[in-house]
């Protein structure tokens, strides 16, 4: 019983170092890659994957991971947009990189948990779905309440509303959306895999 105990936690303990270094090195490549001032999201995908698997608080660790490349990519200038936020106001911006990671993480892995108990492959989509939507959700309110500043001139005259949705979301959300909603049937194949060697 001991052993079996300890061989589900190491299991447990290389399939969140897995899960982790894959954010990292998506993120990584993600940085250099962008649409418009701010990087394409790509790690929602395994922290979908992660949350699904592990359960919501891992979800909020491996969003927490994703917060962290994320920061030092603003630290650094390699995200123009996040370097312009971190020069302004390191504290805030460390705080919704965390903030909006963290969430993104946990959220998908609760309506995971929740939908997964009726329909797996819902839960999936309603999973991939959340992600970003939370992640996005909190940078466009942080950037209206904590940023209104630099949104306003980023905006350049364009009414902010329609500059928020077309401009500082637009295609980069409707990309990480879409990318997740597409790769949906992979993600709940790769999640009853590893469920099953788990089991």
């Amino acid at each position: 019983m001991v052993k079996s105990s300890s061989t589900a936690r190491t299991k447990r303990l290389v399939g969140m170092a897995l899960f982790s270094a894959i954010i990292v090195v998506l993120q990584l490549v993600a940085t250099f890659v962008k649409i418009g001032t701010f990087s394409v999201t790509l790690v929602l995908i395994p922290i979908v994957v992660g949350a699904a698997v592990y359960g919501p608080k891992s979800g909020a660790y491996f969003g927490g991971v994703f917060g962290v490349v994320v920061l030092i990519a603003c630290i650094f200038g390699w995200d123009i947009g996040g370097n312009i936020l971190w020069v302004a106001n390191p504290f805030l911006t460390l705080a919704l990189c965390l903030v909006k990671g963290i969430a993104a993480g946990w959220a998908a892995g609760l309506v995971y948990g929740a939908v997964s108990r009726k329909n797996k492959y819902i839960a999936v989509v309603a999973a991939a779905v959340t992600c970003p939507v939370v992640n996005t959700g909190i940078f466009c309110v942080a950037m209206a309440l904590l940023y209104n500043d630099i949104l306003v001139q980023w905006a350049a005259g364009t009414p902010l509303l329609y500059y928020t949705i077309f401009g500082l979301v637009g295609v980069n959300f409707l990309l990480e959306l879409a990318i997740n909603v597409v790769l949906c049937p992979t993600v709940a194949h790769i999640i009853r895999i590893e469920k099953l060697t788990r089991g």
